[in-house]
């Protein structure tokens, strides 16, 4: 059995012992122990000079680690809506039946473990599932009875024959059964990329310069609330601070969203120009990319990227004989939690903490990470002011609309013939986008993502822009037979399973709002829960902390607006004096049992079963 102990505190000496990294020492004890016991929490806080429960805090915080063995091969199967519609269902099953376990748990010869996991960045390719770090793609049940046979016999991933994926999925550093689906290159982020012409282009100007470039192009943010990039920008560089940092967010954990995905494996040299130009024009010296846990298969070839610039003068110091001027990257892996998309909790996990949000004010631009003024842009953002410095202002703001200018990328799933990234200039309208996508009999569109909203077909003829539909990037269709109020409670099931606890009213919110839509696909509901749902829902909306849980009763709020007669159909009509949404049998179930009779008015059986 491996020496929790020893491990630990080897992996600390690898990194310094410095407790700003302790997200990449959890991550290596995990990988080569297996798991964070109680040992490995006393050597980490002793080696680190921290508090046991700061440790502590972070190990049991993120999904990826374990504080008990799990297998050698950890079946992370994909359970997102799309997954789910796609027949994930089927293939959970299949695993059941292969190893003889449940979820949760792990085979008696410890090889492997079963568990579920929110969206993994592969909806245009579902059902999916991780093999430890390996991505699996389309997953048919014919194909568990291999997966699982090939790992019982070989005991290793590289037995694996996975069918290795197009571009850069295909790279001796990558190697991935990951298709990049990509459908359309615009004139932003995928067009032709030469490294280095945009940050020359850059350092021939004075930062304060390249920051009013930025902001005549109206460039917003592309994550999804759209803030001004320039002025963020603006009030990094004139923020008091010893160090300036630039951060991109590459967490893309929204359900239905995978284009950071593509952008990284296909154009992740534009994403470093991006933030190398920002931090020239803020004042930093310092990047972090916050990559997502699930695109660890990506992480040797984006640090071999990084070196390849590094080599070349783009990065470090003096960067293209501009003497004074340094900067440089690390990337840093994140270990599965949703609300790590939100900018402040990416901020606590890069600083070796749960990803917990922060109270804000002050926002990051005043005290980021270390509490130093941080610059948080995501994936696409920085290629797009990359893109801008390269050609100009007015080249960018003459594409997509007034409000929205340039190119959105739309990653597209669900019910169509061609799901994928998209590259589109702002201000194409849903009916376009679902014809270019080979959607048919569409009922509903769910714009940006589990906490954006869904929309019917009266909707359809709206714009995709910041001032009618904004959206992180996410289209998820669906088609003639789907059920809106089961998708949405699809997404009420990722909301309660991904909160991180910290305030009550998304902690127990998400649950109730689950519960009482719950009321309506079960037939129990009555017309009173209407005005409970919209109630609770902005009570959760109004009094949560962070962006998660102000945006997780979105899915009702949208339900309620676009699809109201499906709520009204669901409602229950009788005329006991009882509440449809009240069972009497099973609520004198329990007492029957006690009693060791049944009721003589609702019909229990002996031991409080129903008759």
């Amino acid at each position: 059995m491996t020496d929790n102990a020893s491990v630990s505190r080897q992996v600390c000496g690898n990194f310094g012992n410095d407790k700003g990294r302790l997200m990449d020492i959890l991550i290596g004890v995990q990988a080569q122990a297996g798991c964070i016991a109680p040992e490995a929490l006393d050597e980490i806080a002793k080696s680190l000079s921290m508090n046991r429960v700061e440790v502590e805090s972070a190990a049991t915080f993120y999904a990826f680690f374990s504080d008990k063995m799990r297998g050698r091969f950890v079946i992370r199967l994909c359970n997102d809506v799309i997954d789910q519609l796609q027949g994930a269902d089927r293939v959970a099953a299949a695993f059941r039946a292969e190893l003889g376990i449940e979820f949760g748990q792990t085979t008696a010869d410890g090889l492997f473990s079963l568990a579920y996991t929110p969206c993994i960045g592969m909806s245009d390719q579902a059902p999916a599932v991780l093999i430890n770090d390996r991505v699996v793609t389309k997953v048919s049940t014919d194909m568990v009875r291999e997966i699982v046979q090939t790992l019982r016999t070989g005991k290793s991933l590289e037995h694996l024959k996975l069918t290795l994926g197009d571009g850069n999925n295909s790279h001796p550093l990558v190697r991935a059964m990951v298709n990049n689906n990509l459908r359309e290159r615009g004139a932003v982020v995928f067009a032709p990329y030469t490294p280095g012409v945009a940050l020359q282009r850059a350092l021939s100007e004075q930062p304060v310069e390249i920051i009013k470039i930025i902001k005549a192009s109206r460039l917003r943010g592309r994550g999804g609330a759209g803030f001004p990039t320039g002025m963020k920008w603006e009030f990094t560089r004139a923020a008091p601070g010893e160090r300036k940092f630039v951060v991109c967010n590459a967490d893309e954990g929204e359900p239905g969203t995978f284009k950071d995905r593509v952008i990284l494996t296909e154009a992740p040299g534009l994403v470093f120009e991006g933030m190398t130009i920002a931090g020239y024009a803020v004042g930093a010296s310092e990047g972090i990319v916050y990559l997502r846990g699930e695109y660890a298969y990506l992480l040797a070839y984006l640090e071999d990227v990084l070196a390849k610039r590094r080599a070349a003068g783009l990065l470090g110091r003096d960067i293209l004989g501009k003497a004074g001027f340094k900067f440089d990257i690390r990337i840093q892996l994140g270990a599965g939690a949703y609300v790590c998309g939100e900018e402040t909790a990416l901020l606590s996990s890069c600083e070796g903490k749960a990803g917990n949000p922060k109270t804000r004010p002050p926002f990051p631009a005043q005290k980021g990470y270390l509490d130093m003024p941080t610059v948080i842009n995501n994936v696409e953002t920085h290629c797009a002011a990359a893109r801008i410095v390269e050609n100009g202002p007015s080249w960018f703001a003459s594409m997509g609309t007034k409000a929205s200018s340039g190119t959105k990328v739309f990653s597209v799933s669900g019910d169509c013939a061609q799901p994928g990234v998209y590259e589109i200039p702002f201000g194409i309208t849903v009916q376009e986008l679902l014809a270019r996508v080979g959607a048919t009999d569409t009922i509903a569109v769910q714009v940006g993502g589990a906490s954006g909203r869904m929309i019917g077909p009266s909707e359809f003829g709206r714009q995709f822009c910041f001032d009618q539909l904004a959206t992180g990037g996410s289209v998820m269709v669906f088609g003639k037979g789907r059920d809106p109020l089961a998708i949405a409670h699809g997404f009420m099931d990722f909301f309660v399973e991904e909160s991180c606890g910290y305030c009550t009213p998304c902690r127990v919110g998400t649950r109730l709002l689950r519960e009482r839509l719950g009321r309506f696909l079960e037939g129990r509901a009555e017309a009173a829960d209407l005005d409970y749902l919209e109630k609770t829902s902005k009570v959760v909306k109004n009094a949560s902390r962070c962006g998660l849980g102000q945006t997780a009763p979105n899915p009702i709020l949208s339900t309620l607006q676009s699809f109201r007669s499906e709520y009204e159909r669901c409602i229950k009509k009788n005329g006991t004096v009882f509440l449809p949404s009240f069972d009497p049998g099973k609520a004198v179930a329990v007492a029957a049992g006690i009693a060791g009779r049944a009721s003589e008015h609702f019909g229990t059986k002996k031991g409080g079963v129903k008759a």
